[in-house]
């Protein structure tokens, strides 16, 4: 399993770009999504970062924590390691997918409470 914590490298940001993300979208279309759902159109509709040098200047001294979080992520949850690690631009955009899940896991805990389930709408 993958521990996520305020403390990973660039959490901060992503969740600075999740609360715009729901800002932006004026809490129209998730009224009646999942967290889930929300967590998919977020993170995994749209890349986060676009360009490979882009995504390496993102991942800066972070970037071995951030492929050895990937590799992690998918052992842990798929058994192999898919994302292609030598390309920079789908290694950042699964971390930023990964580390989103917890984002939004943190957001409705805040504003629901702790013990919902995140599949309830």
């Amino acid at each position: 399993m993958v521990a996520i914590t305020e403390e990973s490298p660039k959490y901060e940001e992503l969740k600075e770009y999740f609360e715009c993300f729901i800002i932006e979208m004026n809490n129209k279309i998730y009224a009646k999504s999942t967290e889930n759902e929300i967590h998919n159109y977020a993170f995994n509709t749209d890349d986060y970062i676009i360009g490979t040098h882009k995504a390496k200047q993102w991942c800066g001294d972070d970037t071995w924590e951030i492929i050895q979080t990937v590799v992690d992520y998918e052992k842990y949850n798929f058994g192999e390691v898919s994302t292609p690690l030598d390309n920079p631009e789908r290694v950042v955009n699964m971390y930023a997918y990964i580390v989103g899940e917890q984002v939004v896991y943190d957001y409705f805990t805040s504003v629901r409470g702790p013990h919902r389930d995140p599949n309830e709408r």
